[in-house]
């Protein structure tokens, strides 16, 4: 259906591209993801590099020594002030608070980073859905209110995340908060993430990543609460899936972007293909990499 207010040609070109992009729900999401996505990337990457150029020697994680020769990139006041909190030694007073909240910040800007994209199937298959409904005249949630929902569930899980950080530091380590977390700490992160590949509620979320249509199609829903309910369910499948995977990052680092990358890019293979060789290969070479820290922690 078009009529006068569907016609943009009297806008310029970057109105007409604008108006487009707000009348069509998949773009609006693709560019929206795509951007936070960048975003996020753009500044754990810069986090990285501050860390690595601050980290004291003899704790270097991978990469360190070749992060320690890029520039530091001009950054506003407030976020160089997050970066502090976050590389910063245990909270102590006042910055007690203000370094909780940053690293929640941190942590849900690591799951941006690497749990979104391994989304993007599940979105894609809600707006697939979506335009079938919107094409016989049913109403449609917006997809974003879908990726508001599953990101929830992620900002709750960062909050357990950031405080795990700060327990774990305060017994494994003196130095700052997103060192390797070092000895039996280590291996027991990389012990419980290996084994936790092998367990049954990983297959069974992870099932549910691989095949969100059912699950999708039996809950629709033309109310926003639904969607965002909706978002949730598929948010908590995907966490249940994927947040073992995260206490690796305390045994190379929490902020080393190498292994941010690596695991990204494993839970997006890991999410895309049928056969569960990936899961049990990375699961077997966690427990290998995990006995051999507490052979060297012995």
């Amino acid at each position: 259906m078009s009529g006068p207010s569907d016609d943009f040609s009297h806008l310029d070109r970057a109105g007409r591209a604008t108006a487009n992009v707000a009348g069509n729900p998949r773009t609006t999401v693709n560019v929206t993801i795509g951007a936070g996505i960048a975003l996020a990337w753009l500044v754990l990457g810069a986090m990285a590099i501050r860390g690595a150029q601050s980290r004291a020697p003899g704790v270097d994680s991978p990469g360190d020594s070749a992060l320690r020769y890029l520039p530091r990139l001009p950054l506003p006041d407030a976020v160089d002030r997050f970066f502090g909190l976050c590389l910063a030694p245990l909270p102590v007073g006042a910055n007690a608070g203000q370094q909780t909240v940053a690293l929640v910040l941190m942590w849900f800007l690591m799951a941006l980073a690497t749990m979104l994209p391994s989304a993007a199937p599940m979105i894609r298959t809600y707006c697939e859905i979506a335009d079938t409904a919107r094409i016989k005249g049913e109403p449609v949630v917006h997809p974003l209110v879908l990726v508001a929902g599953y990101l929830s569930v992620w900002l709750v899980a960062s909050v357990a995340f950031a405080v795990l950080t700060l327990m774990v530091h305060a017994f494994a380590s003196p130095g700052q908060i997103l060192d390797p977390v070092v000895g039996i700490a280590g291996a027991l992160a990389l012990l419980f993430a290996g084994l936790y590949q092998f367990s049954g509620f990983k297959e069974v979320c992870l099932t549910k990543c691989k095949n969100p249509f059912s699950i999708l199609f039996a809950n629709w829903s033309a109310r926003p609460l639904g969607i965002f309910r909706l978002g949730i369910r598929q948010g908590i499948w995907c966490l249940g899936c994927c947040w073992a995977l995260m206490l690796v990052m305390f045994a190379v680092g929490v902020m080393n972007i190498f292994w941010m990358a690596v695991i990204g890019l494993f839970t997006l293979i890991e999410k895309q293909t049928a056969s569960r060789l990936p899961t049990r290969l990375a699961g077997a070479i966690l427990l290998v990499w995990a006995a051999a820290l507490l052979v060297i922690s012995a």
